[in-house]
């Protein structure tokens, strides 16, 4: 069906069929240059910048900053608030958060939260519902349709001066330090400018924001789900690696407000090892922790149910409230008949294709037929 626009009311672009003469109006341009447009330049600019090793070494150091800028910044501390941050600690963050350029931290943190409220629904800014790809990048690429909107909270985001102020001056930040600082450090430290702009800057961003993506993608793509799987978050060791300890989705969903994405000693979490250290030093507190034994009942509960999504597949024969009761004189006739029935705790059992085949020997249970087996049965 064709749809049709309300009398005196127009269809936002995103409920408009694309089309050759108005495809350019459903793109978001500033998300596409900063996500698509600004990377591709950087990557054809790499072929004629040549990488030197302590570029290289800066670009991966400062990869790991922005990374934290956004798993332990924009992600833990602020859109979950799953421990709480000195001043210092929190200026850093929100200034390498911004210079990983994925939005400013009320924005990021505004959507992230409506993810987790509206998780695989229409109103999940980013569902994977809708395919892994959109999931991934293309729901900031093309515009959105404010109505289908998922509301949250974010008055706390609101009241936070950094946040206020990071959000206010978010263009400034993204030029700061998505591209200036690398370049600065590289240009001043070891005089390499234009790859410090090139591999610190812009390729380390892009690279940064693919990581971040794949937690809205592959997290809810790829991997097991061992506390739950009414939705489609999972964990996976390979998201892990690629998003500094994003990757265990699943207990991430069920357990938001946790510091940590991974419980185990042996998973890989670099963002929880971060804020552990923090605290260390006396620059975050109040570091938060579901129980053990809670999370431990979410995963047995999901084991139970696994076990009985398997059971149910099993023929188990006829339940014993449905076989029809017969009595002790009965049982004793029709044994006597000629069949050969054996009664085992109260049940009683047509062991007739079973006798030849018996490990205890055609003797021992031939010796039981018409008779209560329970004592032979359980070895007494």
């Amino acid at each position: 069906m064709k749809a049709t626009e309300p009398k005196g009311q127009k269809l936002h672009i995103s409920e408009q069929p694309v089309t050759l003469t108005n495809w350019h109006k459903h793109v978001n341009w500033v998300n596409t240059s900063l996500i698509l447009i600004v990377p591709f330049f950087g990557c054809i600019a790499a072929f004629y910048t040549k990488l030197r090793a302590i570029t290289a070494a800066w670009a991966i150091l400062y990869y790991l900053w922005t990374g934290l800028g956004i798993t332990a910044g924009y992600h833990r501390l602020w859109a979950h608030r799953s421990y709480e941050a000195g001043l210092p600690l929190q200026i850093f963050l929100a200034c390498v958060g911004g210079g990983a350029v994925q939005g400013s931290i009320r924005w990021w943190s505004a959507k992230h939260r409506a993810h987790h409220r509206w998780t695989d629904t229409v109103k999940d800014p980013y569902s994977v519902m809708k395919g892994v790809w959109y999931s991934h990048f293309m729901w900031m690429v093309l515009k959105q349709n404010p109505k289908n909107r998922g509301r949250t909270d974010i008055s706390d985001l609101n009241e936070d001066p950094i946040v206020v102020w990071q959000h206010k001056n978010y263009g400034t930040v993204i030029l700061v330090f998505g591209m200036l600082f690398p370049m600065v450090v590289a240009g001043l430290g070891w005089g390499d400018w234009k790859g410090g702009l090139i591999y610190a800057g812009i390729l380390r961003f892009l690279f940064v924001q693919q990581a971040t993506f794949c937690v809205n993608s592959l997290a809810h793509w790829l991997g097991e789900q061992p506390f739950d799987d009414r939705n489609s978050p999972r964990d996976h060791v390979v998201t892990a690696l690629v998003t500094l300890g994003e990757g265990y989705h699943n207990f991430h969903h069920e357990f938001p407000s946790d510091y940590r994405n991974a419980i185990e000693w042996w998973q890989y979490d670099p963002t929880k090892w971060s804020i552990w250290m923090w605290k260390q030093l006396g620059l975050a507190t109040n570091l938060k922790q579901f129980r053990a034994n809670e999370i431990e009942k979410g995963r047995v509960q999901q084991l139970q149910k696994k076990v009985d999504q398997k059971r149910a597949k099993l023929d188990w024969g006829v339940p014993l409230e449905q076989l029809p009761v017969v009595d002790w004189d009965d049982f004793i006739a029709e044994a006597q008949s000629g069949k050969a029935l054996v009664a085992i705790a109260g049940v009683v059992h047509d062991v007739t294709d079973f006798i030849k085949e018996h490990p205890g020997g055609k003797t021992l249970i031939s010796s039981a037929l018409g008779k209560d087996a329970t004592a032979i049965f359980n070895g007494e």
